[in-house]
């Protein structure tokens, strides 16, 4: 087998312009995955390098999770992982189970009973029910996009109702972000760890990502910027204020200098404002600092209820025919009954009697995980629903899902917020929202410290 010899033309240092080409080769299909790399000396002697430049070269490469190093048996090129839509963190429900691996916001009896009242309100409401029945045309929602842009305001995110467009939640907006900023075989960048839904769509629409590394202040703009210079991309998709499954948020210094990079550079930012945090806990809001080239998602998911398939994207006006468009292409329009249950809703003040309560709760419920796992590494979000926990000693984070699952507790393992080949960091995602209360919150958090306090499992040995 003829041995892989890649033309270094590239300026700079040449472990670099190495790392650079191999990461191009990947890109290309040209190393495949299970493809290892050649012997570095072999590799050394063609390219008249040292050997100590072919080492920083692979391992630079296996830093950005693209291929892995055995000792003994060579470098590899990593293998996709293949994450089939949500199905590694939704499972059936039994009886007696603790679901704390779907996002969903804590249960109250308020929304079932305020969905009632919209319910009953719309059906002795004939022009109510008219509108529910037709295909809804898009001045039928202007009062809808009104009620958005008007709640919206009141919560600091400031937006004009002819800036948006009624979606059908968060995902779709997604979706439509991604299919008029992107061609099939475009690139889209994100943080290693990433959305599992996003990743999903950009599988659906043939996109190549990009991942890119990311700390406690958010995603790494010097990094992402050395992505781009070698492998260029179109758009940049993040979470800002709550980064999914982390809890991250990027610090004001580094939204400056994205939004500068951008410009820069020319690319799009998709930011996910889904995860609604209390004003006092955001940054200031991607949209506003780059109006120009920011779609801005939002939905009720996470307040109301993910039931109610409502949202909205906020997008610069050269773009808003094309949303339009792929939009109709999609679904020819967003549900006209739960759209507009979604704005009276919001337009009604029970949103806001809703979001108090739930940011109280969410409070109290951040301090039963303090009190529980705080001699454990984690981080919370004020407003958020996320612990992010990593695991101590030798514990595996599949391993303890499966442990976990078999005491009736569900968490979500890192695995599952993978971008691409990324190496999968040894934690797990606890949604302490999504507990039916706090009774069963505390049960599922003693099952975490027991499972914890165990010795890790034993792995299989080779010879």
């Amino acid at each position: 087998m003829t041995m892989w010899i890649p033309e270094l033309t590239e300026s700079g240092p040449r472990y670099r312009a190495l790392a650079h080409a191999i990461e191009q080769a990947i890109d290309s299909g040209e190393l495949a995955p299970g493809v290892r790399l050649p012997p570095q000396r072999r590799l050394a002697d063609a390219l008249g390098v040292t050997v100590g430049t072919i080492t920083r070269a692979y391992a630079l490469v296996e830093q950005s999770g693209r291929v892995s190093a055995q000792v003994g048996s060579g470098t590899w090129v990593r293998a996709e992982e293949k994450i089939e839509g949500f199905s590694r963190v939704i499972g059936a429900p039994h009886e007696g189970l603790v679901d704390l691996g779907m996002s969903l916001p804590p249960p109250h009896p308020a929304r079932q009973a305020t969905l009632a009242r919209f319910m009953t309100d719309i059906s002795t409401d004939p022009a109510a029910l008219e509108q529910a029945i037709n295909y809804p045309l898009d001045d039928s929602l202007a009062t809808s996009r009104r009620h958005y842009a008007d709640w919206l305001t009141t919560q600091g995110l400031a937006v004009d109702p002819d800036e948006l467009l009624i979606t059908q939640g968060g995902t779709n907006g997604i979706a439509l972000a991604l299919s008029v900023l992107l061609s099939p075989n475009d690139r889209l960048a994100a943080e290693t760890l990433s959305y599992p839904g996003v990743i999903s769509t950009a599988r659906q629409q043939f996109l190549k990502m990009v991942a890119v590394p990311f700390d406690d202040e958010g995603i790494d703009v010097a990094a992402l910027a050395a992505r781009h210079e070698r492998t260029p991309f179109r758009a940049l998709y993040l979470m800002p204020e709550h980064h999914n499954p982390t809890t991250v948020q990027l610090s004001e210094k580094r939204r400056e200098a994205l939004v500068a990079l951008a410009r820069q550079r020319d690319f799009w930012l998709i930011e996910d404002g889904v995860m609604h945090l209390p004003e006092e806990a955001r940054g200031t809001p991607l949209y506003q600092l780059a109006p120009e080239r920011t779609i801005f998602v939002f939905s009720v998911a996470k307040i109301l209820g993910g039931g109610l398939r409502s949202g909205v994207v906020r997008a610069p006006q050269v773009l808003m025919e094309r949303l339009r468009t792929s939009l109709r292409n999609q679904c020819w329009a967003p549900p006209a009954l739960m759209t507009d249950i979604a704005g009276r809703w919001l337009a009604s003040g029970e949103a806001d009697r809703l979001v108090s309560w739930q940011f109280e709760e969410l409070e109290a419920r951040q301090a039963m995980v303090r009190e529980a796992l705080g001699d454990f590494e984690m981080t919370l979000r004020r407003g958020g629903f996320y612990a992010w926990l990593t695991l101590p000693g030798d514990h595996r984070a599949q391993t303890l899902v499966e442990t976990l699952e078999r005491d009736n507790v569900r968490v979500a393992a890192a695995e599952t917020f993978c971008v691409g080949s990324t190496a999968a960091p040894q934690a797990i995602r606890i949604c302490l929202s999504a507990a039916p209360d706090r009774e069963a919150l505390a049960r599922a958090l003693a099952a975490i410290v027991q499972a914890l306090a165990q010795p890790a499992p034993p792995r299989w040995q080779t010879v």
